[in-house]
Protein backbone atom coordinates (compact mmCIF):
# COMPACT_ATOMS: atom_id res chain seq x y z
CA UNK A 1 0.00 0.00 0.00
CA UNK A 2 1.03 3.50 -1.28
CA UNK A 3 2.09 6.03 1.74
CA UNK A 4 0.50 9.51 1.35
CA UNK A 5 2.06 12.25 3.27
CA UNK A 6 -1.69 13.79 3.93
CA UNK A 7 -4.18 11.00 4.21
CA UNK A 8 -7.46 12.11 2.16
CA UNK A 9 -10.23 9.95 1.74
CA UNK A 10 -11.60 9.22 -2.07
CA UNK A 11 -13.31 12.15 -3.94
CA UNK A 12 -16.62 10.57 -3.66
CA UNK A 13 -16.34 9.83 0.05
CA UNK A 14 -17.44 12.82 3.04
CA UNK A 15 -15.95 13.79 5.93
CA UNK A 16 -18.27 14.63 8.65
CA UNK A 17 -18.34 17.16 11.16
CA UNK A 18 -20.77 18.46 13.80
CA UNK A 19 -20.53 21.59 14.95
CA UNK A 20 -22.80 20.89 18.38
CA UNK A 21 -19.37 19.39 19.52
CA UNK A 22 -17.35 22.30 19.25
CA UNK A 23 -17.46 25.32 21.63
CA UNK A 24 -19.22 28.00 20.18
CA UNK A 25 -15.99 30.51 20.40
CA UNK A 26 -13.87 27.59 18.44
CA UNK A 27 -16.34 26.75 15.76
CA UNK A 28 -15.84 29.32 13.24
CA UNK A 29 -12.07 28.53 13.41
CA UNK A 30 -12.42 25.07 13.44
CA UNK A 31 -14.59 25.42 10.58
CA UNK A 32 -12.38 26.77 8.27
CA UNK A 33 -9.68 25.15 9.34
CA UNK A 34 -11.37 22.16 8.07
CA UNK A 35 -12.36 23.92 4.59
CA UNK A 36 -8.89 24.76 4.32
CA UNK A 37 -7.65 21.08 4.50
CA UNK A 38 -10.30 19.44 2.03
CA UNK A 39 -8.40 19.48 -1.58
CA UNK A 40 -10.23 19.69 -4.73
CA UNK A 41 -13.73 17.00 -5.15
CA UNK A 42 -13.37 16.64 -1.25
CA UNK A 43 -16.50 17.03 0.91
CA UNK A 44 -17.71 18.24 4.51
CA UNK A 45 -20.79 17.46 5.41
CA UNK A 46 -22.21 19.80 8.54
CA UNK A 47 -24.29 19.58 10.92
CA UNK A 48 -25.32 22.28 13.65
CA UNK A 49 -29.09 22.93 15.56
CA UNK A 50 -29.33 25.99 13.91
CA UNK A 51 -29.43 27.37 10.48
CA UNK A 52 -25.78 28.97 10.09
CA UNK A 53 -26.55 32.41 7.97
CA UNK A 54 -23.75 34.16 9.06
CA UNK A 55 -21.53 31.71 8.65
CA UNK A 56 -22.36 31.07 5.16
CA UNK A 57 -21.91 34.47 4.07
CA UNK A 58 -18.17 34.47 5.53
CA UNK A 59 -17.75 31.10 3.93
CA UNK A 60 -18.94 32.67 0.52
CA UNK A 61 -16.83 35.79 0.99
CA UNK A 62 -13.93 33.76 1.89
CA UNK A 63 -13.61 30.87 -0.78
CA UNK A 64 -16.44 32.33 -3.57
CA UNK A 65 -16.49 29.72 -5.65
CA UNK A 66 -13.94 27.59 -5.04
CA UNK A 67 -16.54 26.12 -1.92
CA UNK A 68 -19.95 24.86 -3.17
CA UNK A 69 -22.51 24.98 -0.49
CA UNK A 70 -25.84 22.73 -0.62
CA UNK A 71 -28.52 21.48 2.04
CA UNK A 72 -28.82 18.07 2.87
CA UNK A 73 -31.12 19.18 5.15
CA UNK A 74 -32.99 21.77 6.38
CA UNK A 75 -35.29 21.73 9.13
CA UNK A 76 -35.42 23.15 12.62
CA UNK A 77 -33.09 21.81 14.97
CA UNK A 78 -31.27 19.18 12.00
CA UNK A 79 -29.30 21.15 9.97
CA UNK A 80 -27.02 19.34 7.06
CA UNK A 81 -25.20 21.49 5.03
CA UNK A 82 -22.28 20.12 2.36
CA UNK A 83 -19.28 22.15 1.63
CA UNK A 84 -17.52 20.98 -1.56
CA UNK A 85 -14.22 21.61 -2.63
CA UNK A 86 -14.00 22.44 -6.25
Amino acid sequence: MMSHPHLHLLPDQIYHFDARGVAKRFRHAAIFGALDALVSGETMRFVNDHDPLPLLQQLSQRYGPAVNISYVQREPGQIVIDFARV
